[in-house]
């Protein structure tokens, strides 16, 4: 691998869980989606696929996607939306409305670090 950045489109990395069922097979998956953008998605899991299988994924908020799978490692593939979708409707809560106004959501700025002391109020050792 290289230091290049290849990839054209931004992804968010997020953990979600969503159902993934291979075509043509009865068997749903539970799957980690690690980073989801509008035209993908990384996902972790212990189901078996092949490069080219074609799947239907159900993501929160979002509902049944198809795709195919672009590439497997291990216990992770990534996957090729057929259509682009609003990935961060995947980030809402449940309880949201389903509305496309993006400024519905409280923002939470919780997890920000505390501003650093300023120089006059460092003592020196």
């Amino acid at each position: 691998m290289t230091n290049l950045e290849t990839r054209s489109v931004s992804r968010d990395s997020l953990f979600l869980l969503a159902n993934i069922r291979v075509e043509q097979q009865g068997a749903t998956h539970r799957v980690r989606v690690r980073n989801l953008s509008d035209g993908g998605m990384m996902g972790e899991g212990s189901m078996r696929v092949q490069r080219g299988n074609r799947l239907e994924i159900e993501l929160r908020n979002i509902g049944v996607v198809h795709g195919s799978v672009a590439w497997v490692q291990d216990n992770r593939f990534g996957i090729a939306f057929d259509d682009e979708i609003d990935s961060q409707l995947a980030r809402r809560p449940l309880d949201v409305a389903s509305d496309n106004d993006a400024s519905t959501i409280e923002r939470s700025w919780a997890h920000k670090a505390p501003k650093p002391p300023s120089q006059e109020s460092v003592r020196k050792i």
